[in-house]
């Protein structure tokens, strides 16, 4: 059945989030609420557009197409003051809670994603490296930063530990329990991460900090512990290792289903000028 609601949609998700915490907080039983924003994105609408749109009576469509770094901001505003309003209700009911905020993909357009090259729907490291925070009063020590590699599947197998409940055995996990790093009982150790994309054929796989990249016909290695910025090419200094690495796609990708050609965006283009 459609269903009208009239405002912001970054701040209808907030309330409606809170309202669900609230509920949920005056049970007993636990809770888990899956918070997915849709800013900061295109359209690069804010509350300020849908002004300057009335008073300049001009098409809505055409001022929510470009944005600007201005537009932006806004939404960023707004996006954090609705995350702190549901932060705000976890906190009132005092229950043993566990936060994660992080992002699906890299920036795009008006993000800030220095030290990083590239953006959403690349591979290189803009593309790929997002925010994380985890945060658990009681369990995982405030202000402390970690360097264990992780990816969203990571975040699955996490919560279903902070929950204490098993995963099926029948449908084993991608991801891994990052609480025992998190937690401070074990240390960050070594990941071998894989991607592939249909957007330029790109595929890549980080061993340690060794990265092994694909676009198109060219083969790229780089060493992202060093170079995180990707601009160093070792493929020519260390073909022993380039053909590890490409091996260990090749071998992880023969268990994968295919691409489906239709996820090529349709930004491609405009991609491949910024690469």
């Amino acid at each position: 059945m459609p269903i009208e609601r009239a405002g912001y949609v970054t701040d209808l998700l907030s309330a409606r989030a809170v309202a669900f915490v609230e509920d949920a907080g005056a049970r007993s039983a636990p809770y888990l609420l899956s918070l997915h924003y849709n800013a900061p994105h295109w359209p690069w609408s804010a509350p300020s557009v849908e002004a300057a749109a009335r008073e300049r009576e001009v098409d809505r469509a055409e001022i929510m197409e470009g944005g600007s770094p201005r537009i932006y901001g806004e939404m960023m505003q707004i996006l954090d003051g609705g995350i702190g309003r549901v932060i705000d209700a976890v906190r009132h009911f005092g229950k043993d809670t566990l936060v994660l905020f992080t992002s699906d993909n890299g920036g795009e357009r008006y993000s800030n994603i220095w030290p990083f090259v590239g953006r959403k729907w690349d591979l290189l490291e803009g593309g790929l490296r997002v925010p994380q925070i985890a945060w658990w009063p009681g369990h995982i020590r405030a202000g402390q930063v970690t360097d264990q590699v992780s990816i969203t599947m990571d975040l699955t197998a996490s919560c279903l530990a902070a929950a204490n409940v098993s995963p099926d055995p029948d449908y084993p996990l991608d991801g891994r329990d990052l609480l025992p790093v998190l937690t401070g009982k074990m240390p960050a150790s070594e990941r071998t991460l894989y991607w592939r994309m249909a957007n330029r054929a790109q595929r890549a796989v980080r061993r340690g900090d060794w990265k092994y990249l694909k676009v198109a016909d060219r083969e790229f290695l780089f060493d992202i512990g060093w170079d995180p910025r990707e601009r160093g090419d070792m493929a020519k200094k260390r073909p022993d290792l380039l053909n590890q690495l490409r091996a260990l796609w090749e071998d992880w990708n023969r268990d994968m289903l295919p691409v489906p050609d239709r996820m090529i965006p349709s930004l491609s283009n405009l991609q491949e000028m910024l690469w």
